[in-house]
């Protein structure tokens, strides 16, 4: 039903955890399933420099969680925006149909973490 690098993910989840003086923080959920899932971003010069998770839900939510977060470090904020669901699944090799539509919100919270970020920044004049 999961490819091994969904499993992967899922067994060994990176980046979980918090980031204290996170910069940006998005969180979505679907109520549906119950998945619930929150993104921690430390920008710096509009770089990701870190990016951390939390989620609960199924083993896919925590596979996308987990690959969003190796997906956007050491990218800018534009490239990070770029990143879709589809591009999430693809990269973990594909996603039962059945889980598509609820487990993966990781992109979700990134662009929900990003916008966090941005709408704390200083507007130009």
């Amino acid at each position: 039903m999961y490819t091994e690098k969904v499993m992967d993910h899922f067994s060994n989840p990176r980046n979980v955890g918090e980031i204290p003086d996170a910069n940006g923080i998005g969180e979505v959920g679907n109520a549906k399933c119950g998945d619930i899932m929150r993104i921690y971003l430390k920008v710096k010069d509009n770089v990701i420099e870190d990016v951390k998770f939390k989620t609960f839900g199924c083993g896919a939510a925590i596979a996308t969680s987990s690959m969003v977060t190796e997906m956007v470090i050491g990218k800018t904020l534009e490239d990070a925006l770029e990143i879709s669901n589809q591009a999430v699944a693809e990269a973990l090799g594909g996603l039962p149909p059945a889980k598509m539509h609820c487990s993966n919100l990781a992109a979700d919270a990134l662009h929900e973490a990003i916008k966090d970020y941005m709408s704390k920044q200083p507007k130009e004049a």
